[in-house]
């Protein structure tokens, strides 16, 4: 078993998990069993009770894990599904490191950063491995935070023991300097040489710029890092993230990392990926689909969406692209305003009341107008109060979770999160069964009669209104096994009014694009066909 670190230099957000993915899917095309795991250096136990605005969404596991987003890139890429062992915090590994002093564990002890933390690091590191070949450790943050010593002193300590085969891949940024018209490498030499103050030295540098690295600036890197030549690379900025494989693949890094950890690897078979990247650049058509949220501001809140619209538009062989219209704006300006010229709306998910009527009269207009509709979770509550209200009359209906008082609660608390007050890891959390009606777009869609959904919520259609929504024209497509949740409905005709209760945007992958995303997205296609057919015939 081989261990690959990668950590990052100079500023946050420079890629660190989608290089980590593109590097592991190379080596899953080489045939090597490959996991990737996410070391967080922040003090929450998990992402789940962080604001959209300062982590971006929150990404779910089958298993219920709620991680960094960043296991979306690790999903996405190598189309292997994250478990709850794949991603660990700060928070988390103080909080095991404070139970075992309670219970008494360390005989009495004196509990320091050294060894009692990153002994707890090292020992989520070995932890939970089977038969991997190689494995990934994402380490998030920037060298020289606080936050983040306790980790790379760990990373330390293991890359000390001779017996433990490994790599260390620092990725850092190479800016460019507009008024000298230079690329500058010094926020490099700086990155390495905080790194080698604590005792690291990266075996590979993985430049993060704007525009291509000059040879000349690679080898000066080289020989200022203490990094073989051959061992320093660029990442330069693409306009698709799935052409991130084949840069780093063309450079020869996948083929650097094995020969230093001195394994055989076969040639890799990048086709399926290719295909992708010729799909992606000749489309047949463009179509524009409109994300009315309320965390607009920040679009890593949404980036699953964003990517599943990318997927289905490569299964359609067509060019999507996102206008992001914040829930507020809808309510000021109006839906035909904010929602021009658009082919499709989706509604996503998200928490609180802010913006809800926004986003439920932009649910009115795309049904009125006949505008293909992907409600997602919230999305899918807020269709059940739109068509309440203007389809069943029912002008008071709404959510508990805005509307306690409300004598027309369609939308409902779970029993079970009755009387809940911890709001970490207390909803319904990752993947449950979903049974499909027979005649229904979603049984059309997905092909078979029972799937697998992953959740993240607390609030579910109220079945007590089933029957009158039925009577209105609305299917319920998709519910759990005994019947009692509503886990999909849709309208009748109208040419895609689908709203789903789970997130099928974690799921979606580039070399399989989800179903409701392929079937919404063909629809959007179809209509805005329509539309220049009859632009021709007048």
């Amino acid at each position: 078993m081989h261990f690959v670190f990668i950590t990052g230099g100079v500023a946050s957000s420079l890629g660190k998990g989608i290089a980590s993915a593109a590097l592991a899917t190379l080596l899953k095309s080489r045939n090597f069993r490959v996991r990737i795991r996410k070391l967080d250096p922040y003090l929450n136990v998990d992402p789940g009770t962080m604001s959209p605005y300062q982590h971006g969404e929150v990404y779910v596991t089958d298993d219920g894990a709620e991680t960094d987003l960043d296991l979306g890139h690790y999903e996405r890429f190598t189309n292997q599904s994250a478990k709850q062992t794949d991603s660990i915090s700060s928070g988390k590994i103080y909080s095991n490191v404070l139970s075992k002093e309670r219970k008494g564990d360390y005989l009495g002890a004196t509990i320091q950063v050294i060894p009692h933390v990153t002994n707890e690091i090292k020992s989520f590191i070995n932890s939970d491995i089977k038969n991997e070949d190689i494995i990934i450790y994402e380490i998030g943050g920037t060298v020289g935070d606080i936050e983040s010593l306790p980790f790379l002193e760990a990373i330390r300590q293991i890359r000390n023991n001779k017996k433990i085969s490994s790599a260390l891949i620092h990725m850092t940024y190479i800016p460019y300097l507009s008024s000298a018209d230079e690329l500058k490498t010094k926020p490099t030499q700086h990155s390495v040489k905080e790194l080698r103050s604590i005792g690291i030295q990266p075996d590979f540098l993985l430049c993060r710029a704007e525009r291509e690295i000059p040879s000349d600036l690679l080898r000066k890197i080289a020989v200022f890092c203490n990094v073989p030549g051959d061992q320093v690379f660029q990442a330069v900025d693409m306009d698709s993230i799935y052409k991130i494989p084949l840069m780093l693949h063309q450079q020869g890094l996948d083929q650097s990392l094995v020969d230093n950890l001195n394994i055989w690897a076969r040639s890799p078979d990048l086709r399926e990926w290719y295909s992708i990247i010729e799909r992606l650049d000749h489309p047949k058509q463009n179509i524009k689909i409109a994300i009315v949220g309320k965390y607009t501001d920040v679009v890593d809140s949404y980036k699953s969406i964003e990517e599943a619209l990318v997927h289905a538009g490569i299964s359609n062989e067509a060019a999507v692209s996102v206008v992001y219209v914040a829930a507020q704006d809808v309510i000021a300006k109006g839906p035909s305003v904010c929602l021009e010229g658009v082919d499709g709306v989706i509604v996503p998910g998200g928490f609180g009341e802010r913006g809800t009527e926004g986003m439920i009269r932009s649910i009115e207009f795309a049904r009125c107008q006949n505008l293909p509709f992907l409600g997602i979770c919230l999305g899918m509550q807020l269709a059940s109060v739109e068509v309440a209200r203007n389809i069943l009359g029912l002008h008071t209906a709404d959510s508990l979770e805005f509307a306690p008082e409300t004598t027309e609660p369609v939308i409902f608390l779970m029993e079970e999160q009755k009387g809940v007050t911890n709001k970490g890891g207390t909803m319904r959390l990752g993947s449950y069964p979903c049974v499909l009606a027979k005649s229904s777009k979603a049984r059309e869609a997905y092909g078979k009669d029972t799937v697998m959904e992953r959740h993240r919520h607390r609030y579910e259609f109220n079945s007590q209104y089933r029957s009158r929504f039925e009577e209105a024209g609305v299917v319920f497509s998709g519910t759990s096994p005994d019947d009692k949740l509503v886990e999909i409905f849709e309208l009748q005709g109208h040419p895609w009014f689908v709203a789903c209760q789970f997130h099928p945007e974690l799921v979606s992958r580039p070399m399989g694009a989800h179903p409701l995303f392929k079937g919404f997205v063909f629809a959007a296609s179809k209509k805005k066909q329509d539309k220049k057919s009859t632009r021709h015939t007048e």
